[in-house]
């Protein structure tokens, strides 16, 4: 499954729908941001049967990174049932990520 791009606007209603997310908060200015793609790509050609892989841009959707707390990009979330179980702040290598979502599945 591919990776879908969140707004405001349809967020509640997509983390409500999927039992397990993985959302990138990101931006386009941010390097590490560039640097941790790939690995979010990745996991989702993995586990997207599986897991709601999403990103979404902080500039474009600074609501929902002011809901979530959002101090420094790039941050990952995960929401079990619509609710956040974990959060990696920073760069990380995509074997680190996995491991962090293979605990939630």
């Amino acid at each position: 499954m591919a990776i879908k791009h969140l707004k405001s606007a349809d967020f509640t209603a997509e983390m409500e729908a999927a039992s397990l997310a993985l959302v990138d908060f990101w931006a386009d200015w941010c390097g590490p941001c560039k640097m941790l793609s790939p690995a979010v790509e990745s996991l989702a050609a993995k586990y997207g049967d599986q897991v709601l892989v999403g990103k979404v841009n902080v500039d474009q959707e600074p609501d929902l990174a002011r809901a979530f707390g959002i101090m420094s990009i790039p941050t990952v979330v995960f929401l079990k049932n619509g609710r956040e179980v974990d959060r990696k702040v920073g760069l990380m290598r995509e074997a680190a990520l996995e491991a962090a979502l293979k605990q939630h599945l």
